[in-house]
């Protein structure tokens, strides 16, 4: 079991998939939850699977997770034959320099590449401290010319560059690492959860939608929201750890310390009462926890919950050095996480949602 989940996550983590490129992952999807539901998938690359044994006379609850994770996108070639290019997504310009990466030209074919830098060794002293500015970075793909780059190896604007990183396991630690764990961590989880309840009479009707564009302004949600129509949305997601910045009494999203429940963000006020809920279950059960008050980012909760007022909470997974290309995260933080969800599921009905409403 434990082992299935690692090789769900790799293949979740390996996929290559950024704001508007998402198909790879998207088919992902449909593979792992064939049978389960029936899935729809629009022209955004949003994907939403509506639970087998769903009788539509029941309180419909979203599980939501996105498909998207940040990347680039080719602006323009240079004379030279590199690519200029634009970030899809919030990513810090120090952390950019001799990425390697993947570039996907106009026959679909994969090309490394890397962020090109200049040798220490022909650096002015200005240069070395420098910030670096993204605007003038380029991509080097090997070419040598604007011409051999357009012409033999058909890449130009437009051509998504997604991170490239193999996933590793250690699995005497537990420690999962690799790229996209924002959110392919929450994607893979909310898979699980769908294969944990396959066999389950529950008293909700479940729809899961594998949100596009999270990262460009939660625009998929926008639009799985209003086609779900959720009475209750659990939004799971790769959320950034804190612990190796912040003191004990600050850390509030810890890697090994279980999933984190968000009562705050600059998009997003959780439902108190469905997160007291949530956090008195994970009490009951076991399960460790930790809540986050935020003084920045946000997520699709905020889009779905905003649609008409829906119950939301955010079942987050800790992530080191999210919206880089190298992430660490536990396995027993998404096994918590999956776990929780699980139960909550298990034991919402009705009254229970309504509840939530209560004031």
């Amino acid at each position: 079991m434990i082992m299935e989940s690692v090789e769900r996550i790799k293949q979740f983590s390996n996929a290559n998939g950024t704001a508007g490129f998402e198909g790879e992952v998207v088919r992902l999807f449909a593979e792992q939850t064939e049978g389960l539901g029936e899935l729809t998938v629009d022209g955004m690359f949003n994907a939403i699977l509506r639970r087998k044994g769903n009788t539509g006379k029941r309180p419909v609850v979203q599980l939501d997770a996105h498909s998207d994770a940040v990347g680039l996108l080719t602006q323009a070639v240079r004379p030279n034959g590199m690519l200029k290019f634009v970030t899809l997504g919030g990513m810090v310009p120090t952390n950019l320099p001799a990425m390697k990466v993947r570039v996907r030209n106009q026959d679909g074919d994969y090309l490394p590449g890397v962020v090109a830098t200049k040798p220490p060794h022909f650096m002015t002293a200005a240069e070395r401290n420098a910030v670096p500015q993204i605007a003038e970075m380029s991509v080097d793909i090997g070419s040598s010319s604007r011409e051999e780059t357009i012409q033999d190896f058909k890449v130009d604007t437009g051509c998504p560059i997604f991170v490239d990183v193999d996933f590793e396991y250690n699995e005497q630690k537990g420690l999962l690492f690799g790229k996209d764990f924002d959110d392919r961590l929450g994607a893979a989880a909310m898979v699980e959860t769908l294969v944990q309840l396959a066999d389950k009479n529950l008293a909700v009707d479940v729809a899961a939608g594998l949100s596009a564009q999270e990262e460009v302004g939660l625009r998929g949600a926008y639009v799985t929201a209003r086609k779900i129509d959720p009475d209750l949305c659990i939004v799971l997601e790769g959320v950034p750890a804190d612990d190796t910045f912040e003191p004990d009494w600050l850390s509030q999203t810890r890697m090994g310390g279980g999933p984190m429940l968000r009562d705050y963000d600059t998009t997003f006020v959780a439902n108190p009462l469905f997160q007291t809920y949530a956090t008195n279950l994970a009490t009951e059960l076991g399960i460790p926890y930790t809540r986050a008050v935020r003084t920045g980012g946000g997520q699709d909760g905020a889009a779905i919950g905003n649609w008409k007022g829906a119950p939301t909470v955010v079942v987050g997974i800790p992530v080191r050095y999210e919206h880089t290309p190298y992430n660490w995260a536990n396995l027993a933080d998404y096994k918590n996480a999956v776990a929780l969800t699980v139960a909550l599921l298990e034991r919402l009905d009705a009254d229970t949602i309504s509840g939530f409403s209560a004031f």
